[in-house]
């Protein structure tokens, strides 16, 4: 009995048709993948940044408000220069806030998780003190506290 091994050519041509499918199957999902992005695109809209993408976006919004305000408090004759001064100011707030959130873009991502548990720990604790005070029937296992009932009568 004699054991065939595949030529050189045979087995590159099997590793290629691998390589193939392997490459279809990858480029069939990464189809789909955006075919499904696009539906809900079009469908919720564009999907929200990261916090650090957010609160550039703030930063952003906020400076153009600003920059776009009038002073009629200050009258005519200052309006022109209090406005460069504000718009000297937000330039410096942006300048300052940009590399942090450059060089920190995951402490702004963990700030805005923990911020998510904080009030889903909030809103459960007032949601069982709303069912304490609303069922009517205090916990027995409760203490009272140091007071006395006394009667009027």
């Amino acid at each position: 009995m004699s054991e065939e091994r595949p030529t050189a050519d045979a087995s590159g041509a099997a590793d290629e048709v691998r390589a193939t499918d392997d490459d279809a199957w990858a480029t069939a999902c990464a189809e789909d993948l955006a075919a499904e992005k696009a539906r809900r695109r079009t469908q919720y809209g564009p999907p929200p940044g990261s916090a650090a993408e957010e609160l550039r976006k703030l930063v952003d919004t906020v400076a153009d408000k600003l920059s776009g305000l009038q002073t009629p408090l200050l009258g005519a004759v200052a309006g022109p220069a209090a406005q460069q001064v504000v718009r000297q100011v937000v330039q410096q707030a942006k300048n300052a806030v940009e590399p942090v959130i450059e060089r920190n873009p995951d402490v702004f991502d963990h700030l805005a998780a923990a911020g998510s548990e904080l009030l889903a720990a909030y809103r459960s604790a007032v949601q069982a003190q709303e069912t304490r005070w609303t069922s009517g029937n205090p916990d027995k296992g409760e203490d009272p506290g140091p007071g006395e009932r006394i009667d009027l009568d």
